[in-house]
């Protein structure tokens, strides 16, 4: 079992481990530990209960809607109240329950909702941290995988790699869409000062990403028309 904070983390832990997918490497438990060790970390700045941000962490993701669905934007929603039976399992009470629940109903991107709490702020900030730099980018490319039995799906537009000539966006069709489209703005939301200097940090490697993408795809665009 990995290392806990508190005991009612590890029994949280002990209740939920089995939910998660293990086929779905951008939501894994992997995903789900990175998120809570920065709960963890950035709570204290925030004024928020560290033991209820490491507790939202775990439960965040408890359900999982493909990305390409169109209830997505319902899945932070769906998580909160899926939690709300594993968090009283692992001795939380009403009170902290609800705290919780309010802070997974609010953290999703594609839901678009303002935090409500300090508590709801922390997790909106670990969870957009590991959207972005180099696991994030990681995460993206397993997205776009997951994509490719349903529909057509590759890395990036060999006309347009990087998204800038002035087409819509798609981020199903072309992983690198998704950058644009979401990853380099995910910096600018940040809550804490912390976040925000991690989040400089990793938006930085993903810009340096996008520059040596183009230099590859005009490399091999060149080499074509040849």
């Amino acid at each position: 079992m990995p290392r806990f904070a508190f005991p009612r983390h590890r029994a949280l832990w002990a209740d939920i481990a089995a939910l998660l997918p293990t086929t779905d490497l951008a939501h894994d438990a992997d995903h789900i530990l990175r998120v809570y060790a920065w709960a963890l970390r950035l709570a204290p700045e925030l004024g928020a209960d560290v033991e209820l941000a490491g507790a939202a962490a775990l439960v965040h993701d408890l359900v999982n809607i493909p990305k390409d669905s169109p209830d997505r934007p319902l899945g932070s929603e769906a998580s909160a109240e899926a939690s709300r039976g594993h968090l009283a399992t692992a001795g939380y009470d009403a009170a902290e329950v609800a705290a919780v629940v309010e802070a997974v109903r609010t953290c999703s991107w594609s839901r678009g909702l303002p935090p409500t709490t300090p508590l709801g702020a922390v997790l909106q900030d670990a969870d957009r941290l590991d959207a972005i730099g180099a696991v994030g980018l990681a995460r993206n490319l397993a997205c776009a995988q997951t994509f490719a039995p349903r529909s057509p799906t590759r890395f990036y537009d060999p006309a347009d790699p990087l998204g800038t000539s002035g087409r819509t966006l798609d981020d199903v069709r072309n992983a690198a869409d998704h950058l644009p489209r979401k990853l380099l703005k995910l910096a600018a939301t940040m809550h804490s000062e912390a976040a925000r200097a991690e989040a400089r940090q990793r938006h930085a490697f993903l810009q340096a990403y996008l520059g040596q993408l183009q230099r590859e795809a005009a490399a091999a665009a060149e080499w074509a028309a040849e």
